[in-house]
């Protein structure tokens, strides 16, 4: 299948004995393009995720239908070509990183083992794609950060390590599921600003999974909205913010924030809308 998109998926996705999480959910996402999907905690947002990654196999989750990436379709995939690309082509960045990091291992370890399952090198190599990984998220590569464990970084710190990690082998697609959702709004602001660079600066395809319209508004080009297992909207930013047509989105959107502004200056929503 060879439709121009990097990922083209239409899904459904059950449990034994339940309803389906996912109905019949179509989205694609474009070469160089961050995608938005939206949706409240359940709508099955992260079950999209690990569908696509094909991760759902230990949860005895029956995924049916088609998930096209860069044209080989990742449902039919043997575990084993599926390991292959986790990581190197299709790469997951999780919303609590002090928890996703090995509290045991130093940040230089954790990066020469990610490094090391998709590259055969010299440590030389090893040593030089650390340090652009580093310097991409704007983290010190130096021996004193390296030998460093999770517990003695900051938040956004480990958070900044864990992208690093997801960007090795600068993956075509990166999936970000709520993963500013745990940080203050500074250091999410931050985030966000990286991976907008991450995007100009490689082209590489981001999935922003995120129940928080404000950070979508921010970085996303178009977005999904996710309600109880199905896609009930989607299109570009600025046209879902400024015509939702769903019910649903417009509920979504009537939730923004509404600041006390002066005469004349846009509310919150006025602006999400606008960019």
């Amino acid at each position: 299948m060879n439709d121009g998109s990097l990922l083209s998926a239409q899904v459904t996705v059950r449990y034994p004995g339940k309803p389906p999480v996912l109905r019949g959910v179509t989205l694609e996402i474009a070469p160089g393009e961050i995608m938005g999907l939206v949706g409240q905690s359940g709508s099955g947002k992260s079950t999209l995720a690990l569908a696509v990654l094909g991760l759902l196999g230990r949860q005895r989750a029956t995924v049916e239908g088609r998930i096209w990436f860069q044209d080989t379709d990742l449902v039919a995939m043997r575990e084993r070509d599926l390991r292959a690309l986790r990581g190197r082509s299709l790469s997951l960045v999780l919303q609590s990183p002090l928890a996703s990091l090995n509290p045991a291992l130093r940040v230089r370890t954790q990066l020469k083992e990610a490094w090391r399952a998709h590259a055969n090198g010299t440590s030389a190599d090893c040593d030089a794609a650390i340090r652009a990984a580093m310097t991409s998220v704007s983290l010190p590569a130096d021996e004193d950060f390296l030998r460093k464990h999770a517990s003695q970084l900051s938040v956004g710190q480990a958070q900044r390590v864990l992208i690093a990690m997801a960007v090795l082998h600068r993956p075509a697609l990166l999936i970000a599921d709520e993963a500013t959702s745990a940080l203050d709004v500074i250091t999410q602001s931050e985030i966000l600003q990286l991976f907008a660079r991450l995007n100009r600066e490689t082209g590489m395809s981001i999935l922003y999974i995120s129940h928080d319209l404000p950070s979508v508004a921010e970085i996303c080009q178009r977005i999904a909205i996710l309600h109880e297992g199905e896609i009930v909207e989607s299109g570009p930013t600025a046209q879902i913010f400024a015509a939702p047509r769903h019910p649903y989105t417009r509920r979504l959107m009537s939730s923004l924030p509404h600041l006390p502004t002066r005469t004349g200056e846009p509310s919150a929503a006025q602006a999400a809308a606008a960019k």
